[in-house]
């Protein structure tokens, strides 16, 4: 048996987290370490461990999670912008292989980010 990804362990109420969005397939929350004033963590309750396991049976979650990006960034009165940020991969600087986006805003954003 595998052991829970820490996001699984926060769909499963284990452990806290500042929820700021759920439905039945998806759940946002707070950063705890962010790198915006406004950083959360959007992910699908599926387990899904990154962007390079997502199959074609995964198409209608992984577009729920851009709708409902949408509606939180609405919710939290993001109209100047935002970034969606998704690392896939230890090269690229995924730390929990469950796929997540990370939702940016509340400051300027240069480009290329790094």
């Amino acid at each position: 048996m595998t052991e829970k990804t820490v996001f699984k362990r926060i769909i499963d109420r284990e452990i806290p987290a500042k929820i700021v969005y759920e439905d039945e397939l998806c759940m946002a929350f707070e950063d705890i370490k962010p790198a915006a004033p406004t950083h959360l963590i959007v992910i699908p309750k599926k387990e899904i461990p990154s962007a390079n396991q997502v199959s074609p049976a995964d198409e209608a979650i992984v577009g729920h999670l851009f709708v409902a990006m949408r509606k939180i960034a609405e919710q939290l009165g993001l109209g100047g912008g935002y970034r969606v940020v998704t690392n896939c991969g230890p090269d690229a600087g995924q730390e929990v292989m469950h796929l997540h986006f990370h939702m940016l805003a509340g400051r300027k954003f240069s480009w290329p980010p790094g």
